[in-house]
């Protein structure tokens, strides 16, 4: 409420909340684009539903939007980084790396169970602070540790560059429709293909067979790691800074901000 309050002489408020958006609405403040980093579910589908209706609303992927066709989308704008602060690595560390949370959804125990069944060595680097997160591994994941199955725990980021840059491929069997997957584009960006599931934004972010392998099950996900050796790496970067760079969201971003603005804007010829 403050903070709509402090920004009432801004052009236009970009609002990556939850519930501000509805409260600027109700107080009459009309320039307000609203962007969802989770999935259109429950009430957050209602919510974003009625904002909809009144206000831009951007969705992080077309899956994510397509999961939810009562909510009146804007626009789609996939999440950018920057390369520049991701080096290109040279994939030379001897291993697969898993990076993210330590849950189920996130496919840890598969990841370990493909690279095991691949005769590779894996790195497990996952944040683990959660009594959930804590149970999922004591249950699901300790006991598969040894055998070139290592658990590196939470990194700083400089620890990940590292990392991503040394893995053969980053391995990331996800178990849900992730709305995007930012560890896919920075791993990416170092060069290191992802293999991953065709579920949630994974088939907008991977291009199957030349920046990494979106497979649907162990047997194939075992094989598409045996397969890394066919990827180029300088394809892997090179994807992100033509598809998911910084400079190209914020482009987007200022379109969009300037459409609403200016309905109907369209550039002169000296523009």
């Amino acid at each position: 409420m403050h903070g709509y309050e402090a920004l009432a002489s801004c052009d236009v408020v970009h609002d990556h909340s939850l519930l501000g958006p509805a409260w600027a609405l109700a107080v009459g403040h009309d320039c307000v684009v609203a962007t969802c980093h989770g999935p259109f579910d429950g009430q957050l589908r209602d919510i974003y539903r009625r904002y909809g209706e009144r206000l831009p609303v951007v969705a992080i992927s077309r899956n994510q939007a397509a999961r939810a066709p009562e909510v009146r989308i804007d626009r789609v704008i996939h999440h950018g980084i920057d390369p520049d602060q991701f080096p290109i690595g040279r994939g030379n560390g001897g291993y697969l790396l898993f990076l993210g949370r330590m849950t189920a959804d996130k496919g840890v125990r598969e990841a370990a169970l493909v690279a095991r069944a691949a005769d590779h060595r894996l790195l497990i680097a996952a944040k683990m602070r959660e009594p959930r997160e804590h149970a999922y591994f004591t249950d699901q994941v300790k006991p598969l540790l040894g055998d070139g199955v290592e658990l590196v725990g939470e990194i700083t980021n400089g620890d990940k560059l590292a990392l991503l840059g040394g893995a053969t491929a980053l391995l990331n069997p996800i178990h849900w429709p992730e709305p995007f997957g930012l560890v896919m584009i920075e791993a990416l960006a170092c060069g290191t293909p992802v293999i991953t599931c065709p579920i949630g934004a994974a088939p907008e972010i991977v291009d199957d067979g030349v920046t990494g392998f979106l497979r649907g099950n162990h047997d194939a996900l075992v094989d598409a790691v045996e397969r890394i050796g066919e990827l180029d790496r300088d394809a892997c970067r090179a994807a992100v800074i033509r598809r998911f760079s910084t400079r190209k969201m914020v482009a987007e971003h200022l379109a969009l901000c300037r459409d609403t603005l200016y309905p109907g804007w369209r550039p002169t010829a000296a523009a």
